[in-house]
């Protein structure tokens, strides 16, 4: 299938590295041109050089602490500046720590919603004025945790279910502006990430990390995690014109492990 991406510029936040990065990297297999945002400059300059910026100008990017509104708003005009437009925004942040409310105190739920429900508000409201002119659109990466709780994920279960919120409401609100919404949810997908919640899950149960993995794959029907690879492929599909007529969604990309319908 032909995206339709050519010619597209694409943000990336939360991109040079697990999910953000298998996203821009299929939409660059596809001939968009993509702006990467990383919050070390170290693996900012790391992955542009692995994705080949010092031979193609369509790959670029900058630093990014979504975490921080000053940098969010450097990070989309450095943008700007280099492309002139943008046709898609993909709102990423790295996940709030593991653990049970016992774990948490009031400094923890504020960070929590700062890096993961206030990121997502800031990069869109940034982005408004580029994705009207270039009827773009929206997608935010969730988690299975939208769908149903996850054991041990207590600030996730909370904040990212507010995203899904923003989101859905967006979705009807930006439709006059012809901006479409959408969230990703990814379920168990092979990612640094992951393996720190496979970490956390064994210390709190006194297990073996690989009896966890083992537990945690032979739980999803496809009795195996996902690549980044397969969920990039989707991410780069809802962001391009060829998925055109879906908005407000929030897609599972889970290998059936949510119950819920």
């Amino acid at each position: 299938m032909d995206l339709g991406v050519k010619d597209k510029v694409y943000f990336l936040a939360a991109s040079t590295r697990g999910l953000g990065r298998a996203v821009a990297q299929a939409l660059q297999d596809d001939g968009a041109s993509v702006f990467l945002g990383g919050r070390t400059e170290e693996t900012l300059l790391k992955t542009l050089k692995e994705m080949g910026a010092d031979q193609n100008p369509r790959v670029r990017g900058a630093v990014l602490d979504v975490s921080s509104s000053e940098s969010i708003e450097n990070w989309i005009e450095e943008g700007l500046h280099t492309f002139s437009r943008m046709d898609g925004l993909l709102v990423n942040a790295g996940g709030p720590p593991a653990g049970k409310f016992k774990d948490f105190d009031d400094s923890d739920f504020d960070a929590a919603y700062q890096l993961t429900l206030m990121s997502a508000v800031r990069m869109i409201r940034e982005s408004l004025p580029a994705l009207r002119g270039s009827k773009g659109n929206i997608l935010i990466v969730t988690s299975l945790s939208v769908r149903e709780p996850v054991d041990n994920l207590l600030l996730s279960n909370v904040f990212r279910s507010g995203v899904n919120a923003l989101m859905k409401t967006l979705s009807r609100e930006l439709m006059e502006d012809g901006i479409r919404t959408n969230c990703i949810a990814p379920g168990l997908i092979s990612t640094d990430r992951l393996e720190k919640i496979e970490k956390s899950t064994a210390e709190s149960t006194g297990k073996n990390p690989n009896e966890v993995r083992k537990q945690m794959q032979a739980g999803v029907p496809m009795g195996r995690y996902g690549s980044p690879e397969e969920f990039g492929r989707m991410g780069a599909f809802l962001l391009s014109p060829a998925a055109s007529y879906i908005n407000g969604e929030s897609i599972q990309v889970d290998g059936g492990l949510a119950r819920s319908v």
